[in-house]
């Protein structure tokens, strides 16, 4: 095994790094997330946890901000959305939006919970691709930015309950490029053959634009493209770009006033000190502004406002995961020992490895350890063999029931696809700045799991 996996002894607080900007180590080797001791907060909040750093986590929203303001102040300017599918809360939605972020929500929940936290509805748009008559009603209702929408059955419905409420809707057409890219095939959405989106490559876009356009209750505002999650390179975003841009000029050409282009999001992030360092929010914008600038230098158009919708990149690294270890044991393998190192949550709270065999690192956070390291794996205490948190990492051996361990990069998607199998109660999100901790989202107790249930 290669003992480098395993989480830096003094964590990296930069933006590259696989630890919030505010985690330290304390002199007798404890870790403390923004000057709060990690075994103060089990005792005040138990385990499993999740510790949002948040003054990380804003941070990263404004610099993607000032990114992409400053490479597109010479066209037409530009917006971030934060894709809350990634993580949202009430205090999370208003603090985006604070830093001058939009809120793309997925779903009514997710809307309902930005507009709960204070976002203005014109500060939010409406993303997926089996919108309920519900959903787009209440996305109209609240004059949106917009609605991307996903299908040309979709953008007859949206038209048929804008008509209802006398509303011109203004919407995105989600389309996909051909270009795909990702970390594994479940995250990567412009192919073929899959659900996201209307076919460039097969001319389906092209009889989604004239609809649009021929529609009394649709404004075609903007073009909207979505390459995959987890990306960690520049080509596909500049490919699947000029794609996207190449239809927006054939748009135009059939007298559509396509004002805005949406670049989605996808950008990648390091989990574990192996994985290599992601491009910078100011090398995306700049790699997408290159491709603005070719177009309208080509076209003779007017440069279109640009979106983009960061999500991961923003709360991933800004959470980590407290666990409890329970039981230890030793396993023999062909080629040797393996320890398997229970604790005191799982797949419920990060499904990310069973679903996508995501790797992740994980560090003993509540003492020093002077024992050789060993090779190790992190399981959860569900009744799946697949429930793993850490695949192989490198721990020190004496490791023992009731140590702390953490998992850095929890951010995304761990609260967000967190799940009560087992009848476990989903752990709650405490955020951290300058010394003190706030429950944002309470942990979840066997007495809310028994409320639904109507006997």
């Amino acid at each position: 095994m290669n003992l480098e996996n395993v989480a830096a002894p003094r964590p990296d607080n930069s933006w590259s790094g696989i630890w919030s900007q505010q985690v330290e180590v304390l002199p007798q080797g404890e870790y403390a997330v923004a000057k709060i001791p990690v075994s103060d907060l089990a005792a005040r909040f138990d385990t499993p946890l999740y510790i949002l750093d948040i003054a990380d986590a804003r941070a990263r929203a404004r610099r993607w901000k000032k990114a992409l303001d400053n490479v597109f102040a010479d066209l037409a300017g530009g917006d971030v959305y934060y894709a809350g599918k990634a993580f949202l809360s009430k205090a999370f939605a208003r603090w985006m939006w604070e830093d001058g972020l939009y809120i793309d929500a997925t779903s009514a929940g997710e809307l309902q919970i930005a507009l709960a936290g204070g976002v203005p509805g014109e500060r939010c748009a409406l993303h997926g691709n089996n919108k309920s008559r519900a959903e787009i009603t209440a996305a109209l209702e609240n004059n949106l930015a917009h609605i991307v929408v996903d299908s040309i059955a979709e953008l007859e419905l949206v038209n048929e309950l804008a008509a209802a409420q006398k509303k011109i809707a203004p919407i995105y057409l989600r389309l996909t490029s051909g270009v795909h890219a990702g970390g594994h095939e479940f995250i990567a959405t412009a192919h073929e053959d899959q659900k996201f989106g209307i076919s460039i490559p097969s001319g389906a876009s092209h009889l989604a634009i004239k609809r649009a356009l021929e529609l009394p209750y649709i404004r075609l505002q903007g073009l909207h493209s979505h390459i995959g999650s987890q990306i960690l390179q520049l080509d596909g975003f500049r490919a699947a770009a000029r794609i996207l841009l190449a239809e927006r000029a054939w748009a135009m050409a059939q007298g559509a006033e396509i004002s805005e282009i949406d670049f989605g999001g996808g950008y990648g992030v390091r989990y574990t000190e192996l994985d290599s360092i992601p491009p910078t929010p100011e090398e995306f914008t700049c790699a997408l502004a290159a491709e603005v600038g070719a177009h309208i230098a080509e076209t003779g158009l007017p440069a279109p406002r640009v979106s983009i919708e960061p999500g991961r990149s923003i709360i991933a690294p800004a959470v980590c995961t407290l666990y409890t270890v329970g039981t230890v044991k030793e396993v023999e393998l062909a080629d040797g020992i393996r320890r398997y190192i229970s604790v005191d949550g799982g797949m419920s709270d990060n499904i990310r490895p069973a679903l996508y065999a995501a790797d992740y690192t994980a560090a003993l956070v509540s003492r020093t350890s002077l024992a050789p390291l060993e090779r190790a794996r992190v399981v959860g205490k569900h009744c799946e063999s697949g429930d793993i948190v850490v695949h192989d990492v490198a721990l020190p051996a004496d490791i023992k029931a009731g140590d702390l361990l953490a998992v850095p990069v929890t951010g995304a998607y761990g609260r967000a696809m967190a799940s009560n199998y087992n009848m476990i109660p989903r752990p709650g999100v405490v955020g951290v700045r300058d010394g003190k901790a706030e429950m944002l989202i309470r942990r979840e107790t066997v007495a809310d799991l028994l409320a639904l249930d109507l006997g």
